[in-house]
């Protein structure tokens, strides 16, 4: 498991792609809202990842096209953007990494198209804030944890505690450096693997995927998008992060992730350069 720990070198070239991933999905954000279509989404992100001079790192995945995942309502991952309008109360995530200098950054949010009303809104609401609180509540476990194992469970307790939900135990967070995906993998629930020391140049992303519903999953026609059976919402959240010697830093959050600490009592440390 030495390969998976990063020199702090290495976690410095990684705050590059991270900001640049982070400033893509602020950009595409602020252009959500009814009538928007997801391709055009797409759009604003490549634009913003190209011109900050990165590379759409989900581009390079063989025989995917666009720089964002875009998974709406029942839609758990993979999402092709498409030309369909993006409706009121639809519950919308955005899947977005980018490429700088062969380092990578991964994150996702979602969010409620504002303008909806209804019990599904609330539904919905409440899905994307059970899953942000489970983000969060692995992050900060990290800050202090012995073994990675930690971070799942603190996720699967924060998402226990917000509902009746369904953690997917298909899809999961993993390392990320030189490669998107990397060893090792991150769980976003209790498993009697403990996983490798949490020790300075871990670099993983966090990425807790949540449904409302029963998780089973279908593929559907475009050969990408995988969707729940029974048509239960899904909801992404996921942030980039690193383990250094002064403590942790959300690469992919615009303020190394003070905010989402801030109820935890704790406090991001840049990574410095030597």
């Amino acid at each position: 498991m030495r390969r998976i720990y990063k020199s702090r070198s290495q976690l410095a070239a990684m705050r590059a792609p991270g900001l640049l991933t982070g400033r893509a999905l602020e950009a595409v954000r602020a252009a959500i809202r009814p009538g928007v279509t997801t391709l055009e989404l797409d759009a604003i992100a490549e634009d913003v990842v190209r011109s900050g001079g990165g590379i759409p790192n989900f581009q390079l995945e063989p025989g995917y096209h666009h720089t964002i995942c875009a998974n709406v309502n029942e839609v758990v991952v993979h999402g092709i953007p498409d030309a369909r309008p993006i409706e009121a109360g639809d519950l919308v995530t955005i899947d977005c990494g980018a490429m700088v200098d062969g380092w990578n950054g991964d994150a996702a949010f979602s969010v409620v198209v504002p303008g909806g009303s209804g019990e599904l809104v609330g539904v919905r609401e409440r899905l994307s804030q059970a899953t942000h609180a489970g983000l969060w509540a692995g992050i900060a476990a990290l800050a202090s944890a012995r073994m990675l194992g930690e971070v799942g469970a603190a996720v699967e307790d924060a998402v226990e505690a917000a509902g009746d939900y369904a953690i997917s135990d298909d899809w999961i967070g993993h390392g990320i450096g030189r490669s998107m995906h990397e060893e090792p993998p991150v769980f976003n629930y209790r498993t009697r693997v403990l996983g490798p020391a949490v020790k300075p140049g871990l670099c993983v992303a966090i990425e807790p995927i949540v449904v409302a519903g029963d998780q089973a999953t279908r593929i559907l026609d475009d050969g990408w998008s995988v969707a729940t059976v029974d048509g239960s919402q899904a909801c992404q959240w996921e942030h980039s992060v690193a383990v250094h010697a002064d403590g942790i830093w959300v690469l992919t959050a615009l303020d190394g992730g003070a905010a989402g600490l801030a109820p935890f009592g704790i406090e991001p440390r840049p990574i410095r350069d030597r």
